[in-house]
Formats: C-alpha cells, sequence, structure tokens
C-alpha cells in the first residue's frame, strides 16, 4: 500500500505529524518518540500514553485521533509499508537511535 492508498484526509494528518515529529520542540517528542514511532515498532519503541495528547496542541492531537482512526478502520499497515519508511527512519534516528531500524 502506498500513501496515494490513504484517504487524503488521513494522509495529510500523517504528513503534519511526520513534519511535528522532525522538529525540535517538546511536541515533536510526543509526536515522535510516544506516537508515531510507539506504531512503528511498540515492543521496541515503547508504547502510547493517551494523556500524552493533553502535551501537545488542539490541531496536533486532531492529527492523531485521525491516524488512530484510520488505523483502527482496518487498515492494518505499518508506516514502512505505506510508504513513509524513510521518513519513519529519519524520526527513529532523530528521536530514539537506540531502538534501531
Amino acid at each position: 500500500m502506498q500513501p496515494e492508498a490513504i484517504p487524503p484526509d488521513e494522509r495529510a494528518a500523517l504528513e503534519r505529524l511526520i513534519t511535528h515529529a522532525l522538529g525540535e520542540t517538546h511536541q515533536a517528542q510526543h509526536v515522535a518518540d510516544d506516537f508515531l514511532l510507539a506504531w512503528w515498532n511498540a515492543a521496541s519503541c515503547g508504547g502510547f500514553d493517551l494523556s500524552d495528547l493533553w502535551s501537545v496542541d488542539d490541531a496536533i492531537a486532531a492529527d492523531m485521533v485521525t491516524v488512530f482512526g484510520f488505523l483502527a478502520g482496518g487498515k492494518h499497515a505499518y508506516p514502512d509499508e505505506l510508504g513513509y519508511e524513510q521518513q519513519f527512519v529519519a524520526i527513529l534516528d532523530a528521536w530514539r537511535p537506540e531502538c534501531g531500524n
């Protein structure tokens, strides 16, 4: 499955989250380390604490909810299977290099 297979609203939310995750803010850490990397490999990178939604702006939280809804909607795919491997490797390298890729 490639990025174009993701509905436009969900793809846009994911891509905004990826952009945030590659930033250097406290919110970026919650997006990258706590949310996106938990999707990619929760066993190695840890899980997502729902209260982390309280640590990001409303728009970022809404994007997280949108991506979560996409995943809950029967789209059983990891980000690399959706064509986002390169971006997730960059997020991993920036925030959790000890997890390896």
